[in-house]
């Protein structure tokens, strides 16, 4: 599955190796994987487009701290 995928990271991601890419193609499929970027061979969690949408709102308003 993960092998098709196409895989975006974040252009924040400078912050020294600590980064996850997902794959919005599969958002329409209503799953959204994530990977650690370090290990793209390793696994892939998927979550549901609601739970990603809440997790990206919840850091573009501050709620998970610095």
């Amino acid at each position: 599955m993960t092998e098709h995928l196409l895989w975006l990271k974040s252009s924040y991601s400078g912050n020294g190796g600590q980064c996850i890419e997902w794959a919005p193609g599969q958002a329409s499929e209503g799953a959204v994987p994530v990977r650690d970027s370090k290990i793209v061979e390793g696994p892939v969690l998927a979550f549901t487009t609601a739970s990603w949408r809440r997790f990206v709102s919840g850091i573009c308003n501050g709620q998970f701290g610095a």
